[in-house]
């Protein structure tokens, strides 16, 4: 995390990887990111955090996903729902 003038700034660097499902899981996996607006990845990613271990060093992780704005495109639009849209 970097501090500028008291604007935090995190960086998340993604690491591209490939895994292997059996069909039945692909589409399971694929409808349920359906029915919540997510994408496939963002599915996986979530039911990763669940399993993974939280950092003693970064508690705040432990909350990372939790927040849902019912909005399937709010990654591309995060300044208009945290700022609101400009006049």
């Amino acid at each position: 995390m970097l501090d500028y003038d008291n604007i935090l700034c995190e960086y998340v660097i993604m690491i591209r990887t490939q895994i292997s499902l059996a069909a039945w899981e692909y589409r399971l996996a694929k409808q349920a990111a359906r029915a919540q607006g997510i994408s496939l990845a963002e599915l996986l990613r979530r039911a990763l955090r669940l399993l993974l271990p939280v950092s003693q060093k970064q508690p705040w992780m432990q909350h990372i996903g939790m927040v849902e704005s019912g909005n399937p495109r709010s990654s591309q639009q995060i300044d208009d729902i945290v700022y609101g849209q400009k006049d």
